[in-house]
């Protein structure tokens, strides 16, 4: 039997035709691979089929008209709103009929959700969002967290340099990744109060590969694979690599480096240490960044990533 993965329709800034869209071009890919089950108002989905002359049912579609909105306060939402596609979709995902679940929607009702419905991992202190950041050998390195972790203590920042491992190792193939702790110099003694406790415990990691400190200037180098960070900086850099491929798109310069740092290839992000395979996409996405969204939900399902964090920390 393939395995199944939902997608909440009604998420993100132009939903439903850029989900809805978006599946389309994933289940193509896809195949036998994989099937999407798509939970939202059947009545704004069937007419987005029809007009690309497809059957009313090439999805399945689990129908509700309720929908948790951006402006509202995710945990109040998501207990106020039991069948909202964001609702259902993570009531699917922990009765195993989905094997993953992904949205462009509110991310804060997201990751309540996954703290509510399939809970945090024993032995996670507290889950992590990462991006990939473009290298210039062709790959990517993972930086963690990048928004739902502000203030981090270092035991948590020890804990995303093995949550980034385990994701750089199954889901990017880097064998024995590096992992750098970002800092203000290279010197072990460098940074705040925070980065100083963080480096003292990471140094005698056996539980990844430490290289050190690693400083902004070789966030794009590849120096490390996996950069560990509180969700305070990590979100700075994320929007400093967003606003730099805007400004380079606006100056039209063609480069085939900076075109990698389009969100549309990456799609979305796991939310790693909890029981599930939770993706969330950026709110902005297109039919081809949540195409790719859609294509990471069933790379991290297949690799098992939520098993193999599990068997690390149990």
């Amino acid at each position: 039997m393939a395995m199944k993965v939902g997608l909440d329709v009604s998420g993100g800034d132009f939903a439903p035709d850029a989900n809805v869209l978006g599946a389309i071009l994933a289940q193509k890919e896809l195949g036998e691979r994989a099937k999407i089950c798509l939970i939202g108002n059947k009545d704004q989905i069937i007419p987005i089929l029809e007009r690309e002359g497809l059957p009313n049912d090439y999805f399945e579609i689990v129908h509700t008209e309720e929908a948790i909105e951006m402006s509202e306060h995710p945990t109040k939402a998501f207990l106020k709103k039991p069948n909202s596609t964001i609702g259902l979709g993570f009531k699917m995902l922990s009765d195993g009929s989905l094997q993953a679940f992904s949205s462009t929607g509110n991310s804060g009702a997201m990751l309540v959700g996954a703290m509510y419905s399939i809970r945090t991992i024993p032995g996670v202190i507290r889950p992590s969002i990462t991006s990939a950041l473009p290298v210039l050998n062709g790959g990517v390195s993972l930086i963690l967290d990048v928004g739902i972790n502000a203030d981090c203590k270092p035991d948590v920042l020890y804990q995303f340099g093995i949550l980034g491992s385990i994701m750089a190792e199954h889901i990017y193939n880097i064998d024995n990744p590096k992992v750098g702790l970002l800092n203000i110099g290279e010197e072990d003694e460098k940074g705040n109060l925070l980065s100083q406790a963080a480096h003292e415990m990471m140094k005698e990691s056996k539980d990844f590969n430490f290289i050190g400190n690693i400083e902004g200037r070789d966030l794009f180098s590849g120096k490390a694979d996996v950069i560990v960070c509180d969700g305070f900086t990590g979100n700075i850099v994320l929007k400093q690599a967003e606003a730099l491929y805007t400004l380079i798109k606006k100056r039209s310069i063609e480069d085939s480096y900076f075109e990698r740092f389009n969100y549309e290839i990456y799609g979305g992000t796991p939310v790693l240490g909890v029981n599930g395979n939770v993706i969330i996409g950026h709110g902005i996405s297109n039919q081809y960044a949540v195409k790719n969204m859609i294509l990471l939900s069933v790379d991290t399902a297949e690799a098992n990533l939520a098993d193999r964090i599990r068997k690390v920390f149990t």
